[in-house]
This record gives C-alpha cells, sequence and structure tokens, in this order.
C-alpha cells in the first residue's frame, strides 16, 4: 500500500520563509526607540503597558486600509511607502479624537511569500509609525495561495491611541469658529478605482508619465505631530480627516445639531493632480466626494487662535480659513466653485 507524503509547501504555504520574515519584523522593531515598552513580538500577542502619566485615560481605536492604490505599488513594483499610507490612513482618524496613537498592528495577506516586498512594505509602516510617534507590535501575514492571484497581495492596519477624557475632541464646536484647511501632499489614498479606471478608459500609461508616476505613489501626509501640538495647547474645538466622501462628508461627521459648516469653494487651494484629474472629465460634484481636492484636513477653531494655530505648521501645510461655523439645521453648506 502506498502512502501520499503531503506537506503544507504543497499546497503553496512556505512556513520558513514566514518565519524569517517574522524574524525580520522583530529586529525592525527593537532599533525603534520604544523598543522597551512593548513585548513579545512574534508571540501571541503583544503585551504592551499603558503610561502612568495619563491619570484618565481613554482608549480610541481605528483601523482601515490603502484601498487600490495597492495595484498602483504593484504596477511600479514600488512598495516602500504603502506602509507609511496604512499608517496614516488609521492614526489621522485617531487624533481627530484628541487621542495620540500608541502602538500599530498591520495585516498582510498575500498570494505567495515574496520576502523582498514584505520587508519593503514593512519598512515603510514601520516610517510610517516613527513618523506617528507610535510602536509597531505584532500583527499577521498570511499566505492564501488560491485566494489572491499571482503577485496580488492586501494590506489592513489597526491603530491603538490614548486621550485623557478632559482632551477628547467632541462637543466643542461654538457659532462663529473659524474651519481652516490644512493642505493635503496629493490624492493621499483615497479614490484610487476612479483614478484607475480613467487611466484604464483614456489608455494613459502612467509608469511613462513621471508627473503621474509620482503623483500616484506619494504616501499619505501623516498629521499627528501638528494636531497633537495644538490639541495639547487646546487651541482647536475640532477636526475632520478629509478620506473617502470628501470635504462634505468628513466635515458633517463633527458638526453639532443646529450648527452649520458654511465652506467658501472658491477658498480651496487644490493642487495640480486634482486640476488634472477635473480637466480629464470628472466633474466638480464627483470630485468633491471622492478625493480631498487639496485639503487634507480641517480645523475647527475660535478666531482668536488662529495666528497661534498656524506656528505649528510649515510653509508647505499651512492652514488657511475656508469658512466658518453658522447657526443653521444643515450640517454643511457650499458657496462658490473650486478654483481648478
Amino acid at each position: 500500500m502506498t502512502s501520499n507524503k503531503l506537506t503544507y509547501s504543497d499546497s503553496g504555504v512556505n512556513i520558513p520563509k514566514a518565519d524569517s520574515f517574522v524574524k525580520f519584523i522583530r529586529q525592525l522593531s527593537k532599533k525603534s526607540g520604544k523598543s522597551g515598552d512593548f513585548k513579545n513580538i512574534g508571540g501571541f500577542g503583544a503585551i504592551s503597558p499603558i503610561p502612568r502619566k495619563l491619570k484618565n485615560p481613554h482608549i480610541v481605536t481605528s483601523t482601515d486600509g490603502v484601498g487600490t492604490k495597492i495595484e498602483i505599488a504593484n504596477d511600479l513594483n514600488k512598495f516602500d511607502t504603502i506602509g507609511i499610507d496604512l499608517v496614516a490612513m488609521c492614526v489621522n482618524d485617531l487624533v481627530v479624537q484628541g487621542a495620540k496613537p500608541y502602538l500599530f498592528l498591520d495585516y498582510i495577506s498575500i498570494s505567495k511569500i515574496n520576502l523582498n516586498k514584505l520587508k519593503n512594505i514593512v519598512r515603510g509602516i514601520n516610517k510610517g509609525c516613527k513618523i506617528s510617534d507610535c510602536k509597531l507590535v505584532g500583527g499577521e501575514t498570511a499566505e492564501m495561495p488560491g485566494t489572491y492571484s499571482k503577485d496580488k497581495f492586501d494590506i489592513a492596519g489597526f491603530a491603538v491611541g490614548l486621550v485623557e477624557k478632559k482632551n477628547i475632541l467632541n462637543n466643542k464646536i461654538k457659532n462663529n469658529d473659524l474651519i481652516l484647511a490644512i493642505p493635503s501632499n496629493g490624492l493621499h489614498s483615497n479614490g484610487f478605482s476612479l483614478v484607475r479606471y480613467l487611466l484604464k478608459k483614456k489608455k494613459i500609461n502612467f509608469k511613462e508619465n513621471k508627473f503621474l508616476k509620482k503623483e500616484l505613489i506619494r504616501p499619505t501626509k501623516i498629521y499627528v505631530k501638528e494636531i497633537s501640538n495644538i490639541n495639547e495647547k487646546k487651541l482647536i474645538n475640532g477636526c475632520a480627516n478629509i478620506t473617502g466622501g470628501g470635504l462634505e462628508d468628513n466635515i458633517r461627521r463633527v458638526i453639532p445639531k443646529n450648527l452649520c459648516a458654511e465652506i467658501n469653494l472658491n477658498k480651496i487651494k487644490t493642487l495640480k493632480i486634482f486640476k488634472w484629474l477635473h480637466k480629464m472629465g470628472i466633474t466638480e460634484k464627483e470630485m468633491l466626494k471622492t478625493f480631498n481636492c487639496g485639503i487634507g484636513f480641517c480645523l475647527i477653531t475660535n478666531p482668536k487662535n488662529l495666528s497661534s494655530v498656524s506656528k505649528y505648521f510649515g510653509k508647505k501645510f499651512k492652514p488657511y480659513i475656508i469658512g466658518k461655523i453658522i447657526k443653521n439645521s444643515k450640517k454643511i453648506k457650499f458657496s462658490g466653485k473650486v478654483p481648478w
């Protein structure tokens, strides 16, 4: 009687490569300045102490991905920045609540382990965590042959932040507050399905276009340090991360009942990539609903704090006024047109 000696590797799963990748992450993490605060990378779970300096700590959590921007990374064979995008999409949501990012976990699923690709992805994640002053404490890498086609992958992130109860940003927005726009540095990680559809329909090879090649892979701006600093000084009453859904959907989420965000679209300082997309046939309504259009973050502050808030930003990301809070049952009201 003949026995068939089947192994896990026969199915397309390579455990030794996975173990090698975990070892790489562990070594990368040890180089971080916070390595002594966290334990058990590669174990069953990450152990993390709660900082004692917080008197009444509250936990804020966020999870997200980077959508089909990963297809741009695949097309360009460039994977060292997509991890920054992943961290940004999570931590930029944490600071909206007033929280400081504390730890981060990632999930990577891939058709077949490619150590060079995975190491570059994690290098980007680690860099994003350094920018955010948080720690990569663990995650999961799943080799899934048959689920993903050749060379395809997906990534997701999970961030935990901490905030003193008194510093939570909610229900502080007042009538006559100013609405400030903080510039984005490009597309960030939203609207890429529409961008890719446009490229395909117009038969544009972005790999041969220096402008598009640079813009489409540009990593998302992380706003953690600036927002955390001005929140510590109690200079803002609210803020919004402008991601999927654009300006309208994201500002609406933070406006209290019976107040309205009155925004003059003429004031928006849009960027070249958005002007190009609009020129290629995407309507203004669709642009505003899909992309950040040059505004990565919005702050809502008392007019007396305007000059103080501006001091915390470099020239490229200096906040500017796009509107104010008024009394109205409609949560958001636009006037004017974006200067494309």
